[in-house]
Formats: C-alpha cells, sequence, structure tokens
C-alpha cells in the first residue's frame, strides 16, 4: 500500500473525518532533508512530505499543539518507514 493511502486509512480509522484530503508534496521537496530519491519513486523522489486537510470533531476543543499531535501519535508507522514531514490543516466541524 502506498504511503498516501495509510495516511487516509490511518487517519479515517483514528479521526472519524467529515473531511479529509492528502496530498503528495514531496516532489516540491526535492533537495531538502528527508526526501527519499532513487529508482522506484514518481520522478526520482517520493512519499515523504504531504499536505494534510481535516476536519473532525474529535479537534473540537483542542488547541493546534494537541490537534497536530493527535494526527501524529495516528502515524508512528509511517513516520518509521520514511515519511518526513505533514503541513497539517486540523480543524474542528464549523471553524473557518
Amino acid at each position: 500500500m502506498r504511503m498516501q493511502e495509510r495516511i487516509v486509512a490511518r487517519l479515517t480509522e483514528g479521526l472519524e473525518p467529515e473531511r479529509l484530503d492528502v496530498v503528495d508534496e514531496s516532489s516540491r521537496h526535492a533537495g531538502h532533508a528527508g526526501v527519499r530519491t532513487g529508482p522506484g519513486h514518481a520522478r526520482g523522489v517520493g512519499e515523504t512530505h504531504y499536505r494534510v486537510r481535516v476536519i473532525s470533531a474529535k479537534f473540537a476543543g483542542l488547541d493546534r499543539v494537541a490537534r497536530h499531535r493527535l494526527v501524529y501519535d495516528l502515524l508512528p508507522t509511517e513516520f518509521a518507514d520514511g515519511l518526513h514531514a505533514l503541513a497539517l490543516d486540523a480543524k474542528a466541524p464549523g471553524e473557518a
């Protein structure tokens, strides 16, 4: 299973989101720390940097740091397997 699919599965299971968008932005980080390169990776890079936008009732009452911690705590295996960075936009329902 690709990293993006793994992230979607874990966040869907753990957050029961109203909305979840996971975008691979690894190609935008070519040459940066944490980017995997070599054969088998699209355009020489891949599966290390993602942008995640998620709306979940589980974020209600949590500050930004607690929301990010909740997301990161759902992905320990993915980080161990090469996920390097997430750009997170985590909101509760009804937040702008």
